[in-house]
C-alpha cells in the first residue's frame, strides 16, 4: 500500500497531523503501535494546560494561538466540547527569576510575551492573589501572580478520538495495534515503513513517534532524547465550593530548578478532586519498560510537599493516580526537522513536556507545508542543528 504521507504516531502530534492532511485531501494514512486515544504515551490524563503566552518563547506562541482556533474549528465539526478557557493563575516570588521548562526567567517572559502579542492578562500582587483566588495559599508576601483569562485546559483523549475520526471520514487510512519496527529509504525516492504487519510506502513520512523516537528513529535522536516518569495525583476535595465556576488551572512556580514546579486543575464537572503534578526529570526511562504503578509513599510525599498548606479544602484521599512521560531534549525544545540520515522523514518529536497545548497548531502546519500553502506557520526555531 502507496500513499503521499504517512503519519507514525497518533498522539497528539501525529493526530493532529493526521487530520490536517485527510482535511487538505492528501492521500494519507495514520499508523499506531496501539488503539489511540491510550494512556501508553505522553498524551492522556483527562486533561492538559493551555495557555496562549509561552514562557518558553515567542516561537510558540503562535502554534498556540493558531491550536485554540483549531480546537473550536473541531467543537463546532464534531459537537465534542474539547477546550475550557477556565483561565490560567501563574504564582512565583516576584524577588527572583524562575526558570521553567530551560526558560532562565519562565514567569517574566510569559508576561512579555502576553504584552508583545497583546494577550489579555493581568498582573497581581500577593494581596490580589488572596483576595481573588483564595483556595490558593502558602505563598508569601512577595508572591507575583500573572492570570490569563483565555488560558484553560483541553481535554487530551477528546482531542486525539475527534481528529481521528474525522480524519478517517475525510479519507484517511489507519493501521491501528501496529508497531513500526524501521523505516529505509526507497531507491527513487520515497520511504518503505515496515511493521509488524507488513510494510507500507509513502512519498514522505512524518513521525511523531513520542517517547519511542529514539529507539525507532537512531542518531541522532537516540543520544538527544531523555524519556522521564512523570505521576498525575487526584486527590479528594473536602471543600468543593472553594473550586467551583471560576477556578483557573494553576501553575506554582518555585525558586529551585525546573522540576521544584507544580500545576493543577479545577475539578471535571462530577469529579470532587483536584488533579496536580509536577515534572521530574531525575529519571531516564526505557520506553518500553515504564513504571505505571504508583506507591502510596509517593502520593503521601506528592501532598505533603505541593498540597498541604498550598491548596485549601484538599484532603490526602488519593482517588486516582496516573504515569506518563515526557521526552525531554537537551534544551527543552521542540524537535520539528527533516531527518539527517533518513531522506523523506520529518521527525515531529519530542516535545519536551509541553506540546499538547501547540499540537493542533503543528498539526496544521506541516500540512499547510506539505500542500506548498504560503501562509504555514514557522517551524524553523525546532531545527535539529541547534542541538550540535
Amino acid at each position: 500500500m502507496h500513499y503521499d504521507v504517512i503519519v507514525v504516531g497518533l498522539g497528539a502530534m501525529g493526530a493532529a497531523t493526521l487530520y490536517q492532511l485527510a482535511k487538505r485531501g492528501v492521500r494519507v494514512a495514520g499508523i499506531d503501535r496501539y488503539a489511540p486515544p491510550h494512556d501508553q504515551g505522553s498524551s492522556h490524563g483527562d486533561t492538559r494546560i493551555t495557555r496562549l503566552a509561552i514562557g518558553e518563547g515567542a516561537a510558540y506562541v503562535p502554534l498556540a494561538l493558531n491550536s485554540h482556533r483549531i480546537w473550536r474549528e473541531l467543537e463546532a465539526r464534531s459537537g465534542e466540547h474539547l477546550l475550557e478557557a477556565c483561565g490560567m493563575l501563574m504564582i512565583s516570588d516576584s524577588r527572583v527569576a524562575t526558570r521553567g521548562h530551560g526558560a532562565a526567567d519562565f514567569a517574566g517572559q510569559t508576561a512579555a510575551l502576553a504584552r508583545q502579542y497583546g494577550i489579555p492578562h493581568e498582573l497581581l500582587d500577593a494581596a490580589a492573589i488572596a483576595r481573588r483566588f483564595p483556595q490558593f495559599t502558602g505563598y508569601g508576601p512577595h508572591a507575583a501572580g500573572y492570570y490569563e483569562p483565555g488560558a484553560g485546559y483541553v481535554r487530551p483523549e477528546r482531542c486525539i478520538a475527534v481528529q481521528i475520526a474525522l480524519a478517517r471520514q475525510d479519507g484517511a487510512a489507519l493501521h491501528l495495534d501496529t508497531q513500526v519496527l524501521s523505516m529505509t529509504a526507497r531507491a527513487g525516492g520515497g520511504v518503505d515503513v515496515h511493521t509488524a504487519n507488513g510494510t507500507l510506502s509513502a512519498g514522505h513520512v512524518i513521525s511523531c513517534a513520542g517517547m519511542w523516537s529514539g529507539k525507532l528513529l537512531g542518531e541522532p535522536f537516540a543520544g538527544l532524547l531523555t524519556v522521564c516518569r512523570q505521576r498525575l495525583y487526584w486527590f479528594e476535595l473536602d471543600e468543593p465550593q472553594r473550586y467551583a465556576a471560576g477556578s483557573p488551572v494553576f501553575v506554582r512556580l518555585d525558586t529551585g530548578a525546573d522540576a521544584d514546579s507544580s500545576y493543577g486543575f479545577p475539578p471535571l464537572p462530577g469529579e470532587n478532586a483536584i488533579k496536580i503534578a509536577t515534572e521530574d526529570y531525575s529519571d531516564n526511562s526505557d520506553p518500553d519498560h515504564i513504571d505505571r504503578a504508583i506507591g502510596a509513599a509517593e502520593a503521601e510525599a506528592m501532598y505533603r510537599r505541593y498540597v498541604a498548606g498550598r491548596l485549601a479544602g484538599v484532603s490526602s484521599r488519593l482517588l486516582k493516580a496516573k504515569v506518563c512521560t515526557y521526552t525531554i531534549t537537551p534544551d527543552f525544545n521542540f524537535i520539528i526537522d527533516a531527518h539527517p540520515g533518513l531522506p523523506g522523514v520529518t521527525v515531529v518529536s519530542a516535545c519536551s513536556g509541553h506540546g499538547f497545548k501547540h499540537s493542533a497548531g503543528v498539526g496544521e502546519a506541516l500540512a499547510k507545508r506539505h500542500c506548498g500553502e504560503a501562509d504555514a506557520a514557522d517551524l524553523s526555531a525546532f531545527a535539529v542543528p541547534r542541538h550540535g
